[in-house]
């Protein structure tokens, strides 16, 4: 398989998973023509993606599906609340390309099996994804306040992960945002902080090591060093080594990033 982040962060998000013969977005939170110079940077074609999958209905994951999937005529999934809450965002999608997934569900994509599990967010009906092909495993889990036991459940035997590290407690608490908004960022169902990041990975980590992307981060209330190395410090604390009890990155708000093949 293949993973890449295509773009990570609160301005949108896009992550792109291939195996032998599949092609999957999940999100694709900027403008199409955006998603589209991505995936010509890492020499994939946009008009070869077989589904788009949505994690839930805010715009900085669902900018860019209502174009690429008419562009293209790709299928999107997403849960009946997810779709409830964004189809008058999105334009008018081709009936054939609506895709109504159960939570918890798994849908097949040629060779590639992908399992839907909830996650604590603000949101009509937020999912994240593991994605299987060949007895390989990844997972996309972000926005949510809490790390449930679901969450680790579901993403605990995958080889690359990318997980949400988005604010530092202190830069949110003293920013610009006003107080009802940071209430809900630091609330269970908001956002994942630097910190609790650092502990979520403790917690599934187990004799293999794995590849951990930190995403989502917030542009105002994070810092990609500050969040590494907050990070680092969790797991220096806990005696896990980068490098080789976990192999940590970022993924970039910017352009594709965390290319990963697994072979």
């Amino acid at each position: 398989m293949i993973f890449c982040s295509l773009y990570s962060g609160s301005s949108g998000n896009s992550i792109f998973v291939r195996s032998d013969s599949g092609k999957i977005l999940i999100d694709a939170g900027l403008p199409g023509k955006k998603i589209d110079e991505a995936l010509i940077a890492i020499k994939e074609n946009p008009s070869e993606i077989d589904g788009i999958f949505i994690t839930h209905e805010h715009s900085d994951h669902i900018k860019g599906i209502g174009v690429l999937s008419r562009k293209y005529n790709i299928p999107i999934y997403a849960n009946e609340q997810t779709w409830n809450a964004m189809e008058n965002l999105i334009g008018k999608i081709k009936e054939d390309n609506i895709r109504v997934i159960d939570k918890r569900s798994v849908v097949g994509i040629k060779d590639l099996e992908v399992k839907c599990f909830n996650i604590p967010h603000d949101a009509a009906g937020p999912m994240g994804y593991t994605i299987r092909s060949k007895g390989k495993a990844v997972s996309v889990a972000t926005d949510f306040g809490t790390f449930t036991e679901e969450i680790k459940e579901n993403i605990k035997d995958s080889e690359v992960i990318l997980l949400e590290s988005n604010h530092d407690i202190q830069m949110l608490k003293y920013g610009p945002y006003p107080y009802p908004l940071k209430r809900r960022i630091l609330s269970e169902i908001g956002h994942l902080s630097n910190e609790d990041c650092g502990k979520a990975i403790v917690d599934i980590l187990k004799d293999e090591p794995k590849k951990i992307i930190l995403g989502h981060l917030s542009n105002t209330n994070n810092h990609p060093d500050l969040a590494f190395q907050t990070v680092l410090n969790v797991l220096n604390d806990n005696n896990i080594r980068d490098g080789k009890d976990v192999y940590l990155t970022l993924a970039d708000r910017h352009k594709p990033s965390s290319y990963i093949e697994l072979k």
